[in-house]
């Protein structure tokens, strides 16, 4: 049975890259775009669809850059596309990447954005197959950090901090994890209306964090006959239960249940 692991990292991988070449300039780049994302994505779900004109030197046309986050899932595109006309008259070339782009070279472990895991996991999972909890979400500014100093302009010096240890959890599979993340900012408050925004936009930041740290433990199995299993890497900086409460000083009486795919401001 075929099986592909899928992480929640961006895909660097040659065998995760396609290119899309020979489309014609017959139609324009948001349709192009279109229907590349149409046929593409068919085969699994895409990290990056990115449609370009081609050089100064070169006929006019166009070109695309696929990126998938399963090797197994490129392959199948590659064999199934190249040499068709897709959205022309005429046929596409479509061939595995031959070395890497320097899109993908700046950092090759780095986690996905929050909004990528979330479309990944609604993607593979469906939104009811994973839930997240806060376990704790905790101002941590000190009282140095307190103080208010007053600046020319009028405005106050501020620094703010917040912690946040989250579980994530996937019912079907009996699988949790937790992770922690801390966010702070520094800034000059005006008004109680600039602290309340700044506030606001760090506890959504820290939020979203806990939730790609979590994700980033998590692998996705696919296996042939369409089903997806849940495995959670163990990681030596990895937020257990019983250490939650040296992390973050956790309020027992403060626990948040949010919806996996929507947004909490």
């Amino acid at each position: 049975m075929e099986v592909d692991v899928l992480e929640f990292l961006v895909p660097v991988e040659n065998n995760k890259t396609l290119f899309v070449w020979d489309i014609d300039p017959c139609h324009t780049e948001a349709q192009i775009y279109d229907g590349l994302h149409s046929v593409f994505s068919s085969f699994g779900p895409l990290y990056l669809l990115k449609v370009c004109p081609n050089a100064p030197l070169s006929p006019p046309g166009f070109y695309a850059l696929i990126k998938f986050y399963s090797a197994a899932q490129t392959s199948r595109a590659q064999r199934q596309t190249d040499g068709r006309s897709l959205l022309q008259s005429s046929p596409l070339k479509v061939r595995l990447s031959s070395k890497q782009t320097p899109h993908f070279l700046s950092d090759s472990r780095r986690p996905l954005s929050h909004a990528h895991c979330v479309e990944l996991a609604n993607h593979c999972l469906g939104f009811n197959g994973w839930t997240s909890d806060i376990i704790t979400l905790k101002e941590l500014t000190n009282e140095e950090e307190e103080e208010e100093e007053e600046e020319e302009d009028g405005g106050r010096w501020r620094r703010l901090r917040f912690g946040c240890v989250l579980q994530l959890s996937f019912p079907h599979h009996r699988q949790t994890t937790r992770a922690a993340a801390v966010v702070e900012d520094s800034f000059t408050c005006t008004g109680p209306d600039v602290l309340l925004q700044k506030r606001c936009k760090l506890l959504k930041q820290v939020r979203e964090k806990a939730l790609v740290q979590a994700f980033a433990t998590v692998l996705l199995i696919l296996l042939g006959n369409g089903k997806v299993m849940v495995e959670v890497k163990q990681t030596s900086d990895q937020v257990q239960a019983e250490q939650t409460e040296g992390v973050l000083q956790v309020l027992p009486a403060y626990s948040c249940h949010v919806r996996p795919g929507i947004a909490v401001h």
